[in-house]
């Protein structure tokens, strides 16, 4: 097949899927003859990626509105070029489907989580994709066992159909933390205090942080990122006036390293994760994890991990880390970028 890539990843920042999409992508650029893939990139994309072997080319068209994107300009280019689009961010072009990856069907799933004109709108877009992706795409790609099932099921799909490549963390070992974050904020004792990422999106479940941490007044914890803005005014108000919670803001992933490396152990509270990458970058970096009992992620950290239910915050997390985990060092090989680009690599044949 002619493979062209979406580049439109790149007109936002790295995290998630886009991280996953440009590492893979990296590591894929290693490992195939040259120019057997190409890339297409808008205008507008914040850095140039810089391939060996992976073909650039760069639109004149930007990103700014991502589905005119996909089903216009991205669109006419394969059916011209007589391509195949491979798209990582769970959508793919209504004339001209290709091979997506659907990391999960989150807003199929909890469409209670979508309030508002704009929210409302992207879920029905999303739900859109799901169901066009997972009937007209030429290959199905997910990332874990659970949204295997999950698309499978919902979509009356075989699973055999319908491939797993794993995330991974290997973009974590060449950054170097930055202990200033921990003078700016020198309530943050090394080892005295509990860290979690922010997010947007109500799945992250910083309700959960901010009901145990009233419980618990003489626990830190460490809230980084700008998630707090999509919280119901509730819970938002809840973070801003207990004592114990320090709202970071927005850091660098040298500085997310940095709290990883020094707090009491990592906590995730997510009811809904695909995958969930920040767990596995806490344990590179040997930080203790805790996260919920809820949708992949018992299946990808099994026993490395101290469990929680993301519903009920009747427990003690200090008496929790008590109890023996094993070591990550199975996952950490096992969930790379590299196993993942060897893996895409083999599915497209090339």
């Amino acid at each position: 097949m002619n493979i062209v890539i979406n580049g439109d990843f790149l007109c936002r920042n790295l995290t998630g899927i886009e991280r996953f999409a440009y590492e893979t992508c990296r590591r894929l650029d290693k490992i195939i003859p040259k120019d057997s893939i190409s890339m297409l990139v808008p205008a507008n994309y914040k850095s140039e990626p810089v391939f060996e072997n992976i073909k650039i080319i760069k639109s004149r068209n930007s990103c700014k509105i991502f589905p005119l994107w996909e089903h216009f300009v991205l669109c006419a280019y394969v059916i011209t070029h007589r391509a195949t689009c491979l798209d990582f961010a769970n959508v793919t072009p209504f004339l001209a489907p290709g091979i997506v990856f659907i990391h999960d069907i989150y807003a199929k799933k909890f469409p209670e989580d979508f309030k508002g004109k704009k929210d409302t709108l992207i879920r029905l877009y999303m739900c859109l994709m799901y169901a066009h992706a997972a009937r007209f795409a030429k290959k199905l790609i997910t990332v874990s066992n659970f949204s295997r099932q999950q698309i499978s099921s919902e979509y009356k799909i075989n699973p055999e159909k319908i491939d797993v490549i794993y995330n991974g963390w290997e973009h974590f070992s060449s950054v170097t933390e930055d202990d200033s974050i921990l003078e700016n904020f020198p309530i943050l004792s090394k080892g005295k205090y509990y860290f979690t990422l922010g997010s947007l999106q109500k799945r992250k479940n910083l309700k959960w942080i901010a009901d145990y941490a009233e419980k618990h007044p003489s626990d830190i914890f460490a809230i980084s990122g700008k998630a707090i803005s999509g919280m119901v005014s509730d819970d938002l108000k809840k973070l801003q006036t207990l004592k114990n919670i320090v709202l970071v803001g927005y850091v660098s992933d040298a500085q997310v390293k940095s709290l990883m490396k020094n707090c009491r152990a990592f906590v995730f509270p997510s009811y809904y994760e695909g995958f969930g990458i920040p767990p596995l970058e806490a344990l590179s970096c040997n930080a203790q994890i805790i996260i919920s009992r809820a949708a992949s992620l018992e299946e990808l950290y099994k026993d490395t991990a101290h469990y929680i239910d993301p519903e009920n915050t009747d427990v003690n997390l200090e008496e929790l880390l008590k109890e023996p985990v094993a070591s990550p060092e199975k996952i950490l090989k096992e969930y790379t970028y590299q196993n993942a680009a060897e893996k895409l690599k083999k599915i497209l044949n090339i």
